[in-house]
């Protein structure tokens, strides 16, 4: 039988505009209604600071704090952020928050009272999500789909997060010492060895990723959200895909580092490598670039894609179902294409989260669904 997870209980305080906001819930999805500025995302963004990263707004620490980037005439304060997970049946409190410190804020996060890794709090709670400011993802810039599809890698391999962040740094601390001149061959050659290595585990995360969302939109049949063809564009993940050895294709891509250290320097960037792939998307129905779709198109092949992600991570033995977080998805959907993916979340061993100004969005839902007004 397919694991089920579901928040049972989420608290906040002083995150954003909550002073405090204690919500007890069931299973079934979450529906937050209410006015523009109530607060709604603000939920969804505290869910997803249980996530590695940075939130759905990619908020520094203290902007997420009440009277912070949001109430200027506020003091910013600590926040925390406390969830009770239910995962097949297993109950885990986790938490995360800004604590003061002699050398100002850091960042904690817990895991039944004791501390965690972001990775461990991944793993105790997966989280996918789309807001309306992915809505023109595939006509944008290829960093933005790069993120978002490193976002999905991480449902499954949490791990991919560290790997992602220590290859920055090397390529960052690499950048320096070529535009300072410094010419240090063995430091250089330790960075590039480094960059190889953790660019190497970031384009094989990503294609296993890749293959098992293939697998799912093909087991599908066609419904309401057409299906999409989905690529990777990138050396390194081309020859995994090609089925050659990493410690070749580490090699070459250590070689490719060192042949471009000149080129690199006149460029003031790292010209080759995992931080420059692209995902490729097609809308399957009518063989067309997502790109050259209408922005209904678009918006229904991202939800297809984002409800074939959760689908995969259900069905995968290393990974698990997800919550599924929509900020004002249902507002752009006709009635018919409303009521199909209310059908298809209430499919998802993973609890959903939706919001909407109106309780109506959310009338197909019938009593399948929790309305929490805001």
């Amino acid at each position: 039988m397919t694991p089920r997870l579901h928040c049972a209980r989420l608290t906040l305080t002083d995150f954003r505009s909550h002073a405090a906001l204690d919500l007890d819930l069931d299973a079934r999805p979450v529906c937050l209604h209410g006015p523009n500025g109530a607060g709604k995302t603000n939920i969804l963004e505290a869910l997803t600071m249980l996530a590695p990263g940075r939130g759905l707004r990619g908020a520094g620490l203290m902007d997420v704090a009440r009277g912070g980037a949001d109430g200027a005439a506020l003091r910013p304060r600590p926040w925390t952020i406390s969830a009770r997970m239910v995962a097949d049946g297993e109950t885990l409190a986790l938490g995360v928050g800004a604590e003061r410190t002699d050398a100002g804020v850091r960042r904690v996060a817990r895991i039944d009272g004791r501390a965690a890794s972001a990775s461990e709090l991944a793993r105790a709670a997966r989280l996918s999500w789309l807001t309306p400011a992915m809505d023109r993802l595939f006509a944008g810039a290829a960093g933005d789909r790069r993120r978002f599809f490193d976002r999905l890698v991480l449902g499954r391999a949490p791990e991919h997060g560290q790997t992602a962040a220590a290859y920055e740094r090397a390529m960052r601390e690499r950048q320096r010492l070529l535009n300072e001149e410094v010419g240090d061959a063995a430091w250089l050659h330790a960075l590039e060895r480094e960059m190889a290595a953790n660019g190497c585990a970031m384009a094989a995360a990503r294609l296993e990723t890749l293959e098992r969302l293939r697998e799912t939109i093909a087991q599908r049949p066609d419904g309401a959200f057409p299906k999409a063809k989905i690529a990777l564009e990138g050396a390194l993940e081309a020859a995994f895909a090609e089925g050659r050895a990493s410690a070749d294709i580490e090699d070459e891509f250590l070689e490719t580092l060192l042949r471009g250290r000149a080129r690199d320097a006149k460029a003031g960037r790292t010209l080759e490598g995992p931080h420059r792939s692209d995902l490729l998307v097609r809308h399957a129905p009518k063989d067309m670039p997502a790109d050259q779709c209408s922005t209904g198109e678009q918006k229904a092949l991202l939800l297809g894609l984002i409800l074939a992600h959760g689908r995969a991570l259900a069905d995968d033995p290393g990974a698990g179902p997800a919550l599924l977080l929509l900020d004002e998805a249902a507002a752009h959907l006709d009635p018919a294409r409303r009521a199909a993916l209310y059908e298809e979340l209430l499919a998802l061993p993973g609890q959903a989260w939706l919001t909407g100004t109106e309780i109506g969005l959310f009338e197909a839902f019938g009593a399948r669904a929790q309305m929490v007004g805001v």
